[in-house]
Formats: C-alpha cells, structure tokens, sequence
C-alpha cells in the first residue's frame, strides 16, 4: 500500500499552475460583466432617451444593486439561469 500516491502530494511532472484571470469571473462593478452592462444599456435608453432621468437611475441602482448581491452569493448565477432556461419544464422518461 505504500506505492499509492497521497492526493495531496505533488507529482513530478503532473503540476500545471492556473492564472487566477482563467477561473475567477469577470466582473464590472461586483456585478457579472454582461448584466452589468445589460443594466446600463437598459437605463441609459431610459433616462437619455425617454427623458426620464429619475427613473432611469432608480432602474440602473437597483438592477445594479441586486445584481452584486446575486454575483456575492454565486459569481456564475447567469450562466446557471442561461442554462436552466435550455431545459424543458418536463422531461420525458
């Protein structure tokens, strides 16, 4: 049994170093890259081009707000939604 490898031993040969940007989510203010910027686009149609200025900050903060508080729970919360969504509600046996 001594010729079994312990897991937590490094083998010569079998060690390749991650870069961090490869596995950390990108992120644009706390909030996921793409929904970050879904979110402004969204409130600057309404502020800028509707002319409805409060409402298009009320809408950015909040969308923004929960978006961060979504990204701190789970970093890849959109791309879960995005995949649930391409399931069907009932799968047949």
């Amino acid at each position: 049994m001594s010729d079994a490898a312990d897991p937590g031993e490094m083998l010569a040969g079998f060690h390749a170093p991650v870069h961090r940007a490869l596995i950390e989510p990108i992120l644009l203010g706390g909030a996921p890259r793409a929904l970050a910027i879904v979110n402004g686009t969204l409130a600057g149609a309404i502020g800028l081009g509707l002319r409805l200025w409060i409402a298009g900050l009320v809408i950015w903060a909040f969308g923004h707000a929960l978006s961060v508080w979504a990204a701190r729970r789970d970093p890849q919360f959109v791309d879960v939604a995005r995949r649930h969504l391409r399931y069907p509600a009932w799968m047949r046996p």
